[in-house]
């Protein structure tokens, strides 16, 4: 006897209503109206089921710092790294994990059950990159947690970082992550690439860059990534962060580019809440959106998702948790208006996320974990459009996240 099965579920993308049938914190059987009974049912009907939401891009060291030592007063991305660079010399191994647990917390209430975290590795004692990797230890019960070795300072501004990038690799580090556009010169930045792209290969890492996190068009080292990408032959396992300066480029490269992008299958991860925030803030008037080329990004079949990125730290001083809530941002500065447009939004908070991160434990297939969200609309676009909170969420096959649904009674006659 299943230990819970969920009736009459509404599969995005699919017409016919069907059971969800989970034993021992697996997926046992999938069907119209499955003859099992089961030690505890829910009923589905008019609600929306998919598999949980991905947040591929988030720094979990500095979530809910904001206003330590100081508040970002210019809003930039340059002023968030200064008083990042303040904070994280008193960072303590407690204080990284109770926030980052917190944040995980916060997440998993709206549905998020994999996890791809960016931690600083360019402070010495790497006392962040140990509090996270032994979180995701501690939540791996109801929490899939990646973690990027992520050079905020540069790989090679300072003499140190690159051994330091190196050793966080050899702690377990899941992802090599970078910042090219942040090194001293370009030609340092060109040489940072190949050198992720080196470390990559010798310890059989994925790779997330942030990259070309800037304004400026000719900051162009996705280039540099794509062709490396092409070279070496693993695309799908390189991705690129950001790429704000990829929506300055003029029209005649970027066409130039997007045939570079067909010869390989690299993954672009937008943020587009803190991409609009941070960018064109030194333009005057018309001002530039600052984010990535996503609808043409997708319209060339390209693999890309959206993430939160910052969650109350010293560049994003808003935040809930909730990938519903960018899903519903890129609808709007990524003017995806059209139906399949924004089912392709929801597609990028899940399977294209999935993808990204290289998940092969994803989805709602027989033998696969028991990971499932169920949200109070019957379609993705009533998701969005209404931004919900999902009523249950499933990790492992147990109940982690109920939300009573709110009942507001209008007394207007």
């Amino acid at each position: 006897m299943p230990d819970l099965l969920l009736r009459h579920c509404n599969l995005h993308r699919q017409t016919a209503p069907v059971d969800i049938a989970i034993t021992a914190g697996k997926i046992e059987a999938i069907g119209e109206s499955l003859s099992l009974t089961a030690s505890q049912e829910i009923d589905c009907t008019n609600l929306l089921v998919t598999a949980p939401f991905i947040e591929p891009h988030i720094h979990l060291d500095s979530v809910l710092a904001a206003g330590q030592p100081r508040f970002n007063g210019s809003g930039t991305l340059f002023e968030g790294i200064q008083i990042w660079g303040e904070r994280k010399h008193s960072l303590t191994y407690e204080d990284v994990q109770k926030r980052a647990l917190a944040a995980l917390k916060l997440m998993a209430g709206h549905g998020v059950l994999y996890v791809r975290t960016h931690v600083d590795v360019t402070e010495p004692s790497l006392v962040a990159l140990d509090a996270l990797l032994d979180l995701s230890r501690q939540v791996k019960d109801w929490m899939t947690l990646q973690v990027v070795a992520f050079p905020q300072d540069g790989i090679f501004s300072r003499k140190e970082n690159m051994s330091l990038l190196e050793t966080a690799l050899q702690r377990g580090a899941h992802v090599v992550g970078g910042i090219p556009h942040y090194e001293l010169t370009r030609e340092d930045g060109v040489q940072s690439i190949h050198h992720i792209f080196d470390l990559a290969e010798r310890f059989d890492r994925l790779i997330d860059v942030h990259c070309d996190e800037i304004d400026d068009d000719q900051s162009r080292f996705v280039e540099v990534i794509v062709a490396e990408a092409i070279k070496r032959g693993n695309g799908e396992r390189v991705s690129a962060s950001h790429t704000t300066a990829f929506g300055s480029y003029n029209d005649a490269y970027a066409y130039k580019f997007m045939g570079f992008l067909r010869r390989t299958n690299v993954n672009f991860i937008a943020n587009p809440l803190i991409n609009i925030t941070l960018q064109g803030r030194m333009d005057t008037y018309p001002k530039r959106r600052g984010l990535t080329r996503i609808k043409e990004l997708w319209q060339s079949g390209v693999n890309i998702c959206v993430g939160q990125d910052c969650i109350y730290d010293p560049w994003y001083i808003f935040g809930t948790g909730s990938l519903i809530g960018v899903a519903y941002m890129t609808v709007h500065v990524a003017q995806m208006t059209g139906l399949d447009e924004i089912d392709a939004c929801f597609d990028m908070i899940t399977g294209n996320s999935a993808k990204a991160l290289h998940l092969d434990d994803y989805g709602l297939q027989v033998g696969n974990p028991a990971n499932i969200v169920v949200l109070p609309t019957k379609n993705a676009f009533d998701s969005l459009r209404l931004q919900v909170t999902p009523r249950y969420v499933i990790s492992r096959g147990k109940i982690i996240a109920e939300t009573i649904p709110a009942q507001t009674n209008i007394t207007i006659k």
